[in-house]
């Protein structure tokens, strides 16, 4: 089992569900506006897309883990990728470019420690980097942006916790696009499916990166642009060609299924179109195989 990879066989994974993260409608209220919700989520709604969204990560066996409920964070903590990144030697606590999600790896700490997870290093200010700005590329090479959310200084906090490992990383320069207050990670044009294997949105990608995976011998399964925002290019490997994304991007999952992929859809209007976080935002893996 491995934690470097992004599209192995899931084995164990920690979530957040609605009730530890949302709370309650009242908050859900008081918060969304503020946190650049595209519009205002629904607690029961959340809850019903929710139940869906575990019963497709378990149907591989995986186990599922739950970070608790915490005061000090917002409802963004629903998307558990950001505040951590998961490696064989360690879990590394982010420092999160949005202000607002600072407070998550923090909160993050003691769930892993409970569970007999370590902790190999943390990312400090004046360094930023979060989760869904990191992906594996091999077992030994990782992908990390650069952008709105990771800056140069969290890389290299993030080169030097992992210099003893002899694990590879490139760096990826993400586009300016919507803006500092968009959700923009590197996952949001690049998720994993199989080996060599990646759904892409090339409009967005730097040409560096995607000359890099084609030299790899990656095969690049590209979202049309009237499915990039919905959330087309989110998409979580819970095996090898077997994968979990929103329902309303039939050309994309045409296209997965054209290469031999099978794909599980989920309702995600509450939980993932509203806050643009999808199944890969929903999860934090741990081992694959």
């Amino acid at each position: 089992m491995s934690s470097h990879s992004d599209y192995g066989i899931l084995k164990k994974v920690f979530i957040k569900s609605p009730e530890a993260a949302y709370i309650n409608q009242e908050l859900i209220d008081q918060q969304w506006e503020v946190l650049n919700y595209a519009s205002r989520p629904e607690m029961n709604k959340a809850i019903e897309e929710y139940k869906h969204f575990k019963s497709l990560l378990s149907s591989r066996g995986a186990e599922l883990l739950y970070f608790s409920a915490n005061d000090e964070v917002s409802i963004d903590s629903l998307y558990c990728r950001d505040a951590t990144i998961v490696t064989d030697h360690g879990v590394i606590l982010c420092h999160m470019g949005k202000a607002q999600r600072i407070p998550e790896s923090i909160a993050c700490r003691e769930d892993y420690l409970s569970h007999g997870i370590p902790i190999l290093g943390e990312i400090k200010s004046p360094g930023c980097i979060e989760g869904g700005d990191v992906a594996w590329v091999d077992q030994d090479t990782l992908a990390v942006a650069h952008g709105y959310r990771t800056n140069d200084e969290g890389f290299a906090q993030l080169k030097e916790i992992l210099h003893p490992f002899n694990i590879s990383l490139i760096q990826v320069d993400l586009p300016h696009f919507k803006g500092p207050s968009d959700v923009f990670h590197l996952m949001s044009i690049f998720s994993p499916v199989d080996e060599y294997k990646a759904v892409v949105y090339s409009p967005l990608m730097p040409v560096r990166f995607r000359t890099e995976l084609l030299d790899r011998g990656y095969d690049l399964i590209e979202v049309p642009e009237k499915e990039y925002d919905t959330m087309g290019c989110n998409v979580l490997a819970i095996a090898p060609s077997e994968c979990i994304m929103v329902s309303g991007n039939p050309e994309t999952k045409a296209r997965l299924e054209a290469t031999n992929c099978f794909v599980h859809e989920y309702d995600g209007e509450h939980i993932s179109r509203k806050g643009e976080g999808g199944p890969t935002c929903l999860t934090r893996p741990l081992l694959r195989i």
